[in-house]
């Protein structure tokens, strides 16, 4: 029996500018990430527009992405960049001519050195200037763009920018942060207001990072359930007004009674005998039980707004998408309402702060040439998300992929 998706089931790729922009200006440019690289140049994407708008419209016919706040607009209230705004303009047109649907997401981490400097979401007065920059980015490329996302995943920005200080401002400052989330989530409101009156066919949504956090010991379980409610709980709840909830989805993390990834304790993912992929657990269930708690909780339409692995080798991902994609099916024909989803990433990126070595990509670029090569993966996901059936067969058995990773 067919698994068949509904007929309006929107299926993507996803990326984030900063990460496959050569950087511009922006917060995160000069940093050396985990893996020694320093975060400059990254995918060359601005000079491969087109070859990058035809790989994205044969993965899939929707396209998650974001706009260069730093390129686009110099200083406070400046209008947009006119060479700027005609390059995206561009390249928009061309995914619009290829049948890509647009989520546009209005901030994804990275802020211009000048907000940066004026005390960025720390200061409540700042938040005016990303709503200009937020309406400028409507009024101009709104004919574009079919949903809305306005903040990527608050609960990752805020934690690892003033809880852990992996991010910038690279800080460690609870009450900063929940300064910062609120803020944040007065700029969500305001915007959700404006693209609705502005663009009242248009949803607007908001994305949040979901982990399945659990315990191997007692002390793991009560780290583990604050996380939960920080993470999980209180964040989330900040950001009231949406049409959709957004939800990215990549790990199970136990703990026991630290945290357990294959980054950071790859002896006790291999004591508990995890899967895993180069970062995380694999654990693909966890998905679903983060579906059946947000769909409980708020009764909105649900966009998994990323959901992918870790793999350079690319096997665990080509039995990953089939994996998530039958978990997504069985919860839609469970009755809840789930509208969308978007692969990360359309091809590798800067990871962050881990650097370019962390492989998420359905295209694989050269670290030199910044050539895009398909992976297997690739004609896999796009088989999916064109025909919005789900394989019959896996590439390859899970249970043989599980065993080289682990071993």
């Amino acid at each position: 029996m067919l698994r068949t998706f509904p007929k309006d089931f929107i299926f993507g790729t996803s990326t984030a500018a900063a990460q496959i922009e050569t950087a511009f200006e922006h917060d995160w440019q000069g940093f050396k990430a985990r893996d020694g690289e320093i975060f400059d140049r990254t995918t060359d994407h601005e000079l491969r527009f087109k070859e990058d708008a035809e790989i994205i419209a044969s993965l899939a016919p929707g396209y998650r992405m974001g706009l260069s706040w730093s390129k686009l607009q110099r200083g406070p209230m400046q209008e947009l960049h006119e060479e700027t705004v005609k390059e995206y303009n561009a390249f928009l047109e061309d995914l619009d001519h290829r049948g890509v649907k647009i989520m546009m997401v209005l901030h994804h981490f990275t802020n211009p050195i000048w907000f940066a400097k004026a005390g960025g979401w720390e200061k409540k007065k700042n938040i005016d200037l990303w709503i200009d920059f937020g309406k400028k980015v409507v009024s101009t490329f709104g004919k574009y763009v079919t949903q809305w996302n306005t903040f990527n995943e608050p609960n990752v920005y805020i934690s690892n920018g003033w809880l852990i200080g992996f991010f910038p401002p690279f800080k460690i400052n609870p009450i900063s942060a929940i300064r910062v989330l609120y803020n944040m989530g007065k700029a969500h409101t305001m915007m959700y207001d404006f693209i609705k009156k502005s663009n009242p066919n248009q949803p607007v949504g908001i994305s949040h990072n979901a982990i399945f956090f659990d315990s191997e010991t007692k002390i793991g379980h009560a780290l583990a359930g604050f996380s939960d409610w920080w993470f999980m709980h209180f964040i989330p709840n900040v950001f009231k007004k949406a049409d959709f909830f957004g939800m990215s989805y990549y790990a199970r993390v136990t703990h026991d009674p630290l945290p357990i990834t294959w980054l950071d304790t790859p002896d006790k993912i291999k004591q508990y005998n995890l899967p895993h992929d180069d970062i995380w657990e694999y654990h693909p269930e966890g998905l679903r039980k983060c579906l059946d708690r947000y769909w409980k909780k708020y009764k909105i339409p649900i966009i998994i707004t990323e959901n992918g692995v870790c793999d350079e080798s690319d096997e665990l991902r080509q039995v990953a998408i089939i994996d998530y994609a039958k978990i997504v099916h069985q919860a839609i024909s469970d009755g809840i309402d789930i509208r969308g989803y978007y692969w990360w990433s359309t091809w590798d990126n800067f990871e962050w702060h881990l650097g370019p070595d962390k492989k998420f990509g359905l295209y694989k670029v050269d670290p030199v040439t910044k050539d895009r090569t398909a992976r297997k993966s690739a004609a896999i996901y796009s088989k999916l998300a064109h025909s919005n059936v789900v394989p019959e067969k896996n590439v390859l058995s899970s249970s043989s992929v599980v065993g080289e990773i682990t071993n």
